[in-house]
């Protein structure tokens, strides 16, 4: 058996790196060195991997030498920069950032729908989607398999830790702030009164007590960025370049779990009994539909868990062979950290057997 693997987190301070900390020392016995990697400002820290206290390097070129797999939680113009530096050293990079997704020289991998994809990978890196998209892919693969996905609309009510430490940090204090409000909502206890606008940041509106139709950045025709991630990730991930998709993206004050309503038609007829079959097989996804004794997927119940829950899976009323349900995920575990492990899981059982 040759030597064990050395793999880097960079950006290990954020909230994604402290769950990816966590996920590795879970399979600790897989790895060589475990590389910590920050900002300058963070360098010198010292932070837990399991029973190990590693100190954390600051980003640089250097860092890189002797790495076999780095996973990367950085912004899109810091990840731009220096992925490439990372790949250029030999290093397979997993990058969490937009900047690579679309780019058709790197594999976007969901390992429930293409796992193979993580092994063709000519720029040495490989791209983590969306933490919306990747809620819903494992659902999706399994009953496009089987009925054959055409088209999708999407809703979904995104949590505040979607926007990092900032938008976690931002839902408490407007929380706080509120919580000795008598009648809020009424005129005496109006919200945006109460928080001010220096409490709209970063969600450019007040969350607590409210919900926010934009989810990114404004792009052309009224679509925001997340809007279209759910569309061209999808398309890509699922090998379904002219898949039919609508997406609307919502802020909610909730602080982990995104939620999805999913409006799903299918080339092949589909019953609920049989996306009941398909999906309780289905890899990565949980079935959670008894509404009768309200039992259904929530993101209060997500918050730790691995894979996908699906439930309230009812049979289109007025569309032929289409479905209706509801998807959660927890948008740090399936939607970042964990399938970023994964990930590199594939890529390390291909490097072993190399």
């Amino acid at each position: 058996m040759g030597r064990k693997l050395n793999v880097a987190i960079v950006g290990a301070t954020g909230v994604v790196g402290s769950i990816m900390r966590r996920l590795i020392a879970a399979e600790r016995g897989n790895w060589g060195e475990v590389r910590l990697v920050a900002s300058a400002r963070s360098a010198g820290k010292r932070l837990e991997v399991g029973d190990e206290v590693i100190t954390v390097r600051a980003l640089d070129a250097d860092v890189f030498d002797g790495i076999d797999i780095a996973h990367f939680d950085l912004p899109d113009e810091v990840s731009a920069e220096w992925v490439p530096v990372a790949a250029a050293k030999g290093v397979v990079v997993i990058d969490k950032s937009g900047h690579f997704r679309m780019d058709p020289e790197v594999p976007l991998v969901c390992r429930e729908a293409n796992p193979e994809a993580a092994l063709v990978r000519p720029k040495g890196i490989i791209a983590n989607a969306n933490c919306t998209t990747l809620a819903l892919i494992p659902t999706l693969a399994a009953l496009n398999a089987h009925f054959g996905l055409q088209s999708m609309s999407v809703a979904s009510y995104q949590a505040a830790s979607g926007s990092g430490k900032e938008g976690l940090e931002a839902l408490y204090a407007q929380s706080q702030k509120i919580a000795g409000v008598d009648r809020i909502g009424t005129e005496d206890g109006d919200v945006r009164a109460v928080l001010g606008e220096e409490f709209h940041a970063p969600f450019g509106a007040p969350l607590a007590f409210n919900v926010v139709p934009k989810v990114g950045g404004w792009k052309e025709d009224g679509w925001t960025s997340e809007e279209l991630k759910v569309r061209n990730e999808s398309r890509k991930i699922l090998g379904l370049p002219d898949l039919k998709v609508a997406s609307t993206c919502v802020r909610v004050p909730v602080a982990v779990g995104h939620s999805q309503v999913v409006h799903a038609t299918f080339a092949n007829e589909v019953t609920v009994a049989e996306a009941h079959r398909v999906l309780g097989a289905a890899d990565g996804v949980e079935l959670v539909d008894d509404p009768e004794n309200m039992v259904f997927p929530m993101p209060i119940d997500s918050v730790g868990k691995g894979g996908t829950q699906v439930g309230r899976i009812r049979q289109s009323i007025d569309f032929p062979n289409s479905l209706e349900f509801f998807v959660v995920a927890d948008n740090l575990m399936k939607g970042a950290a964990l399938n970023s492990i994964e990930t590199a899981d594939l890529v390390r059982r291909e490097l072993e057997a190399a």
